[in-house]
């Protein structure tokens, strides 16, 4: 893999298209020329023959390519991309989280509130009234901790009386306002990467996800962010993510070896080890996972090394992707096994030494 390489071998594509293996969704896109629709691997619509597709690198090079977008999987969502008829109303929620919007709003715009009910629970896992809500209980929860008075976060808000703040503000971070003032979230978004979209989340002072959007255990570690930290789990953004997405776009074009955002992955003891183990792994070098048991002391735990490995909630940043099995194969991993291939790849052409001349 080269820093301009943003898809897998057409082989590997191939194989993932016709065994609709959603891990791909988001990674490339299928155009399908007897339909003049692009789709993503996973579509449940019939397959295609193989000499009537091609394969491209992103939406919008699809579109270029003449295609139009499949109703049915709605490709553009798995790229994290908002379709254009969206992209205004994301922007006005950015610029103002406060400002309450209603339906009698989104029809003014020219949006069916229906449509855009569906496209925030496809997205996001809620309702759009729900994700301004959850926009506004970030900010109303960063201006209590850094001490503003009670009655400005109110009206700042949106809310209209402190019983209904209280009561949404509560249902969300599960403390009343008051009790508040140390309590965190977590915020999360989508960050764009060659090998598809992450989500990345962080409190206000770390980093504590970075997983692969079309990742099966995804919803698994979101729940577990929230029991570990016991706090909401946020769609937003905040300082955190801004350096994490420009790191990681550095180590994607090859100039970043390591990582120095901060972050925070608490787990159990034996985890800890393992995961501290795992960030010591040179970039450009692998280690077996046995290699690993002894490192920690557990030199016949390899069994739990692989499944600590595996529950790593920092993927990239801490680099499970270089741990492999005794015999040299990469062994398994949660973003699927040709991501693990495609870092190795990328970092093994990063740390090769130049040849003289």
């Amino acid at each position: 893999m080269t820093e301009t390489s943003k898809r897998p071998t057409t082989r590997e594509m191939e194989r993932a298209f016709y065994g609709r293996d959603g891990s791909y969704d988001g990674v490339f896109f299928v155009g399908v020329r007897t339909t003049g629709v692009f789709c993503v691997p996973s579509c449940a619509a019939r397959k295609p023959l193989a000499r009537n597709v091609e394969y491209f690198a992103s939406p919008a090079d699809a579109k270029a390519a003449g295609y139009r977008p499949c109703r049915r999987c709605r490709p553009e969502r798995a790229a994290g991309v908002a379709p254009d008829w969206i992209d205004g109303l994301l922007r006005r929620v950015d610029r103002d989280p406060s400002a309450r919007l209603f339906d009698r709003d989104l029809v003014a715009m020219g949006l069916p509130p229906s449509r855009v009910r569906r496209y925030f629970r496809d997205r996001f896992g809620m309702t759009f009234h729900a994700y301004c809500r959850s926009r506004r209980m970030a900010g109303a929860l960063h201006d209590i901790r850094v001490g503003a008075d009670l009655d400005q976060v109110v009206f700042d808000h949106g809310y209209e009386s402190h019983s209904g703040f209280r009561s949404a503000f509560a249902k969300t971070f599960g403390l009343p306002p008051g009790r508040s003032r140390a309590t965190e979230c977590i915020e999360v978004a989508l960050v764009d990467t060659p090998l598809g979209p992450v989500v990345v989340g962080a409190t206000a002072s770390a980093l504590c996800l970075v997983e692969f959007a079309t990742r099966r255990m995804l919803a698994t570690q979101v729940d577990v962010l929230r029991r570990r930290f016991r706090a909401a789990v946020v769609p937003g953004h905040n300082a955190v993510i801004a350096h994490t997405a420009r790191e990681l776009g550095e180590y994607f074009a090859g100039r970043r070896t390591r990582f120095d955002v901060a972050i925070v992955s608490p787990g159990t003891p034996f985890q800890e080890r393992v995961w501290s183990a795992v960030r010591a792994i040179p970039y450009g070098a692998t280690e077996s996972y046995e290699a690993i048991a002894r490192a920690v002391g557990r030199p016949g735990a390899v069994r739990a090394v692989g499944t600590a490995n595996g529950a790593n909630r920092l993927a990239i940043v801490i680099p499970c992707h270089r741990v492999r099995k005794k015999s040299g194969e990469p062994g398994g991993y949660g973003g699927g096994r040709w991501r693990k291939e495609a870092l190795l790849e990328l970092e093994r052409s990063r740390a090769r030494p130049r040849s003289a001349g």
